[in-house]
């Protein structure tokens, strides 16, 4: 991890990607703080030049070693981790968005150090499969889910 983003002057950027496949959505567990270990939406920063859909795409491919649509933006989620003295260790601005599997089977790679696919049955309101997750990954999975319901469902 760079420097720059432990005690960071400015939040980050980031991307992620809810990605469907058979009904089913693909977590990763993080292999860098913030949220080391903790199972999330596949992603990562922003690189200069690049689009929202572009990174997300770019980070899943590097992560799961598949390949996605984007068919819808989601709700931002903020990463603020906060220090014993208050100040400000982390802060990340993650932009999620929801896809649809093209091709590829998963496998870890490059910063998630495990793969789990969850189906709508296991979201709960603070859980998702009774994994260890960061903070709001079930709303975002929710939310996710209905917009895949709306669009492609029959």
């Amino acid at each position: 991890m760079t420097s720059d983003r432990l005690y960071p002057t400015r939040p980050f950027l980031a991307a992620s990607v809810a990605v469907f496949r058979d009904g089913r959505v693909l977590l990763a567990a993080r292999g860098r703080p913030p949220s080391k270990a903790l199972f999330s939406l596949p992603g990562g920063l922003v690189e200069p030049g690049e689009t929202l859909a572009e990174a997300a795409l770019r980070e899943l491919t590097e992560e799961t070693g598949i390949r996605a649509g984007i068919f819808a933006f989601l709700a931002p989620v903020e990463i603020i981790e906060r220090d014993g003295d208050g100040r400000v260790r982390h802060h990340i601005v993650v932009c999620a968005h929801a896809a649809r599997w093209i091709d590829g089977e998963p496998h870890p790679g490059g910063e998630a150090t495990a793969l789990r696919w969850v189906g709508r049955d296991e979201i709960a309101k603070d859980h998702v499969a009774g994994l260890e997750t960061t903070l709001g990954l079930s709303d975002i999975l929710r939310q996710a889910f209905a917009l895949h319901d709306a669009r492609f469902a029959r």
